[in-house]
Parts: C-alpha cells; sequence; structure tokens
C-alpha cells in the first residue's frame, strides 16, 4: 500500500539506541553520567579561563569558545533523550524535530569552525612567533569567532528552511537518537534531490574546507618545528599544539568512521551506535585531553578553588 502524504505531521518518533526494555536503565545512566561530565568538564575550563588574567590569550579565547560550543553541540541532543529513556515515550514534536536538527547542525558546524580558527590560531604562534601579539589582536580574534558564528546559522538555517519546504510520508519513525538530517530526510515523499545536493556540498565545502585549512596550518607547523635547531625547543613547539592536533583528530576520525560505517552496513542503528562517538565522546573528551598537560589551566583552576577555599574559611570565622 503506498504511503499517504501528509504534510500538516505533528510528530516523529525517535526510535533511540535500542529497543529492548532491559537496556534503558543502563542507556539512561551511560548517557546521563557522560552528560554530566561533558558539561563539568567544558564549564570548568570556561570558569578558568575567565578567572585568570594569564589566560586572557587568542589561544584560551578559543578554547573557551570550543569549550561552550561542545556545552551546547551535546545538549541539543542528550537531554530529550534522556526523557524519553525515563518516560518510556518516544515522541518528538515536529516543531521540536526541525529545531533539534537546526541546532545540531548549527553547532556541528560551529565546532569545525572553531577548531579551524585554533589551527590557525597556532600556525601564526609558531610560524610567525614575532608577529604573534600583532596578527591575533582581540580585534582580529573576535572576527574569526564572529565569522564562524555567521557563516555556521546561515547553513543551518539553509539546510532547516529545505526540510520544511518537504512532505512526509505516513512513516514517521526515525532510527536514532536525536533528529539527524539525512534521516529525516530519507522519510519524506517528496523529491529530494536538492536537499541531498546541497547536504552533500555543504559536508564538502564546510568540512572539507575546514579540514583543508588545519591541513594546511600543519603542515606548514611541521615545517617550521623541523627547521628548529634544539630538541627542547622541537618538543616546547609541538606540545603547544598536541592537544588540538588530538581533538582534531578525534572529531574527523569518529565523523569519518560513522559515515564510512553507515555506507558499508546500510545500517540505521549502527549508524545511530556509531554517531554516539563525535556527538556525546568527544565533546565530553575534549576537557581532558586540553587539560591534563596544561599546566596553566591546571594552576588557574587550582587557584581559584584555592581562593574560593580561603574566603570561605575566613568567612565562616567572621574575619
Amino acid at each position: 500500500m503506498k504511503a499517504k502524504n501528509d504534510t500538516q505531521i505533528s510528530e516523529f518518533l525517535l526510535l533511540g539506541l535500542s529497543e529492548e526494555p532491559e537496556l534503558q536503565p543502563f542507556l539512561f545512566g551511560l548517557f546521563l553520567s557522560m552528560y554530566l561530565v561533558t558539561m563539568l568538564g567544558n564549564l570548568l575550563i570556561i570558569l578558568a579561563t575567565i578567572s585568570d588574567s594569564h589566560l586572557h590569550t587568542p589561544m584560551y579565547f578559543f578554547l573557551s569558545n570550543l569549550s561552550f560550543v561542545d556545552v551546547c553541540f551535546v545538549s541539543t541532543t542528550v537531554p530529550k533523550m534522556l526523557v524519553n529513556i525515563q518516560t518510556q515515550n518516544k515522541v518528538i514534536t515536529y516543531a521540536g524535530c526541525i529545531s533539534q536538527m537546526c541546532f545540531f547542525i548549527f553547532f556541528a558546524g560551529l565546532d569545525l569552525f572553531m577548531l579551524t580558527v585554533m589551527a590557525y590560531d597556532r600556525f601564526v604562534a609558531i610560524c610567525h612567533p614575532l608577529h604573534y601579539t600583532v596578527t591575533m589582536n582581540p580585534r582580529l580574534c573576535g572576527l574569526l569567532v564572529l565569522a564562524s558564528w555567521i557563516t555556521s546559522a546561515l547553513n543551518s538555517s539553509l539546510q532547516s528552511l529545505m526540510v520544511l519546504h518537504l512532505s512526509f510520508c505516513a512513516d514517521l519513525e526515525i532510527p536514532h537518537f536525536f533528529c539527524e538530517l539525512n534521516q529525516i530526510i530519507h522519510l519524506t515523499c517528496s523529491d529530494t534531490f536538492l536537499n541531498d545536493m546541497v547536504m552533500y556540498l555543504s559536508a564538502v565545502l564546510l568540512g572539507g574546507g575546514c579540514l583543508i585549512g588545519i591541513l594546511y596550518s600543519y603542515s606548514k607547523i611541521v615545517s617550521s618545528i623541523h627547521a628548529i635547531s634544539s630538541v627542547q625547543g622541537k618538543y616546547k613547539a609541538f606540545s603547544t599544539c598536541a592537544s588540538h592536533l588530538s581533538v582534531v583528530s578525534l572529531f574527523y576520525c569518529t565523523i569519518l568512521g560513522v559515515y564510512l560505517s553507515s555506507a558499508a552496513t546500510h545500517n540505521s542503528h549502527s549508524s545511530a551506535a556509531v554517531s554516539v562517538m563525535y556527538t556525546v565522546v568527544t565533546p565530553m573528551l575534549n576537557p581532558f585531553i586540553y587539560s591534563l598537560r596544561n599546566k596553566d589551566i591546571k594552576g588557574a583552576l587550582t587557584q581559584f578553588f584555592r581562593g574560593k577555599t580561603i574566603k570561605g574559611l575566613f568567612s565562616k570565622k567572621g574575619l
């Protein structure tokens, strides 16, 4: 029987990662824990960069922006997933689904842009250290972040507006834990050729463009490090960008893994499970990658909490 077009739909069904009832408590506890760790870790980095004047530099300005984006990125998908598991209700409204998709595309793109901007910052710092302060001035840093927000917002708005003009079939089940653009497009009864073209073109231009920019920056960085004569100098130069390179590798490798695995298996539930890596795990690991070997951030947090503790002790004593 042919599915009936319905342009006045009011809701979708998010099937989640698993429909097994016995797995739901485990999934709820797992994702709640990862969400809380992600929020705490990224908020601590933001707190450290704000509270310590020594961290008011371009590198930490971009890092705090990345942490803020990661907080928003993970908050677009996980809270709704937790609510659905807890209430055993898979429904998400049409407006809620389109909004979630819009914000997901926005913050995912913004994540890519911030990683690219951070790569450019490391390129200037290592390849042109004498001009770093002049080049990476507050005005340029602000413009880079603003341009990233505007470009990502335009892309997200375009993708979302194109979905709004589609007619959907009777089957409105999304085999995912959030409203992913590709999954939504596959539910339509309309011709999706233009949507597919815009989606893939956007992925190539934005994702591929950012990757090319990052690779170019690091090719220059590697050349500059190679030209340094002392081993200590090479180690110091490389250590300033090792964390960022780790985050970039983790983000891009997980995204490529998701889409390559889904293309190979054609299994939507498998794709949803693998997509947890870049939607939840990567934002959770970023704070650890940036803080474990970063003495500045650890020192700023230690000083902040030590100061709060001392103030608390004095206030209790009435001093």
